[in-house]
C-alpha cells in the first residue's frame, strides 16, 4: 500500500452510501449496518435501507454518535412502477419517520416505450415533497437502458427537481458502468452542475471506485468532487478500502463523528 492508496481510500470511504436493502434484512442488520458507517478513520456519507428501517436507523446512528450520518431509504424500489399516488404516500411517511434522502426509481420502462412523461411528473412530484427536507437521488435503472435514454432520462431527472442521479437499483444484471457516469455526469455538465451523481452497484475494489472519481474530475472538475456530488453505493468497497488502509471491518470506530 502506498500513501496515495490510504487517500483515495479515505476519500471513497467518505463518499459512501453504506447501503443494505436485502429481503432478509431485520433490525440487528441494520443496526449492525450503523455501528459499521461509522469506521475508525471516519463516517460515511449515509446508510441506505428499506423504508421500515428508517427509524431504526436514525434512532442507532444518533445512539452511537453518527448524528452527521444521513439516512437514505428507497421508494418506487426496484420496480420503477407503482402509481404515483402510492410512491407519494411512501415518501412521506419515510420523511416523516426521520429520512434524510430519498433515492426514488425512475419509472424507465415508461421511457423505453416511449413515454417521457411519467418520469418528468414523478420526479417533479417527488421534489415537491423533498424541498427543503431530504435529497431527491433519482435511480434511472441505466444497465436497462441504451445511451440515448440514459442522456434522455438524466436531463428529465435533473430538469424535473432531482439532486442527484443514480445508475442502479442493484438488482438488475447490469448496474454501474463507467459508460453510464459518463453519459450521466455530462448531462449535469450539459444543464445544472449542482446535481451530483451515484454510480451503484458491481464497485468492489479500489480501482473500480478511482475510474468514477477521475471521470468526474474530468468532466466536472476536482472541486465538484464531495459527497453533496458524488456518491458511491456499493457497501462492499468498504471493506476494500479498509484493507487498503491497513484495518479490517471490525475494527471499532474511535469516539464519536
Amino acid at each position: 500500500m502506498n500513501d496515495n492508496e490510504h487517500t483515495l481510500a479515505r476519500r471513497v470511504i467518505a463518499l459512501l452510501d453504506l447501503t443494505s436493502l436485502n429481503a432478509d434484512d431485520t433490525d440487528a442488520t441494520i443496526e449492525a449496518l450503523c455501528r459499521k458507517a461509522l469506521t475508525p478513520v471516519g463516517p460515511v456519507t449515509a446508510v441506505c435501507v428499506y423504508p421500515q428501517f428508517v427509524s431504526l436507523a436514525r434512532h442507532t446512528l444518533n445512539t452511537l454518535g453518527g448524528d452527521a450520518v444521513s439516512v437514505a431509504t428507497v421508494c418506487n424500489f426496484p420496480g420503477g412502477n407503482l402509481p404515483l399516488a402510492e410512491v407519494l404516500a411512501h415518501i412521506r411517511e419515510a420523511l416523516e419517520n426521520g429520512a434524510n434522502e430519498i433515492d426514488v426509481v425512475y419509472p424507465y420502462r415508461a421511457l423505453i416505450a416511449g413515454d417521457e412523461q411519467p418520469g418528468r411528473e414523478l420526479v417533479a412530484a417527488c421534489k415537491s415533497l423533498c424541498e427543503g427536507r431530504a435529497l431527491l437521488k433519482v435511480i434511472l435503472e441505466t444497465g436497462e437502458l441504451n445511451a440515448q435514454l440514459i442522456y434522455r432520462a438524466s436531463i428529465d431527472a435533473i430538469n424535473a427537481g432531482a439532486d442527484f442521479i443514480k445508475t442502479s437499483t442493484g438488482k438488475v444484471k447490469v448496474n454501474a458502468t463507467k459508460q453510464a457516469a459518463e453519459l450521466m455526469l455530462q448531462a449535469i455538465a450539459d444543464t445544472n452542475p449542482e446535481v451530483g451523481l451515484k454510480p451503484a452497484g458491481g464497485m468492489r475494489t479500489l480501482s473500480d471506485a478511482a475510474q468514477y472519481l477521475h471521470l468526474a474530475k474530468d468532466i466536472l472538475g476536482e472541486e465538484w468532487i464531495s459527497p453533496r456530488h458524488l456518491r458511491f453505493g456499493a457497501s462492499s468497497l468498504l471493506d476494500n478500502m479498509l484493507q487498503h488502509i491497513g484495518l479490517s471491518a471490525e475494527t471499532p470506530a474511535q469516539g464519536a463523528y
